[in-house]
């Protein structure tokens, strides 16, 4: 278990049947959620789907990732408005560059709003890079669009286990 993780807290599998809950906690985070179908998608399309769990606090967070050839894109990393700024997100995180890892994929790439200063830090803090822009890529009201900036992050692979 991860040390950043409560006595009664885990890290879950996400599941159809857990989309209430993150419905709830979507919807509660973004003017502009992901719909429930995009949540059915990923999970029929055999996405890396986790969700922290605290016993106390329910359904802390949650991300949804894609597997590519040696890459995984991180579609939706999202923490409960009212347990934000607590390290869950480092948490969510670290789980799934440890997937990445495991699996020998080599880089985790991410799209994040322009204006998101707090997830930018986050995410720079982390290792991640700016590399691009993608115009008009998020919705932003009244017919309006907002950037996003592409991020990646080069992880190591593992080390060999094994004779030299």
């Amino acid at each position: 278990m991860n040390a950043r993780l409560q006595a009664d807290a885990r890290l879950l599998p996400m599941g159809v049947t857990d989309l209430d809950r993150v419905m709830a906690v979507e919807r509660s985070a973004y003017s502009f959620p992901w719909t429930r179908g995009n949540f059915v998608d990923s999970l029929a399309a055999g996405y890396l789907a986790l969700m922290l769990v605290d016993d106390t606090a329910g359904l802390v967070g949650y991300c949804v990732a894609m597997s590519g050839a040696d890459e995984m894109h991180l579609l939706n990393l999202t923490v409960a408005p009212a347990l934000q700024r607590r390290g869950h997100s480092r948490t969510l995180l670290d789980a799934l560059e440890g997937h990445c890892r495991e699996r020998g994929l080599g880089t985790l790439w991410l799209e994040v709003r322009a204006s998101n200063q707090r997830a930018r830090q986050l995410y720079a803090r982390r290792g991640f890079r700016e590399v691009g822009v993608r115009r008009g890529y998020y919705p932003a009201g009244a017919a309006r669009r907002e950037d996003a900036i592409v991020m990646s992050l080069t992880l190591p692979s593992e080390p060999a286990h094994g004779l030299d």
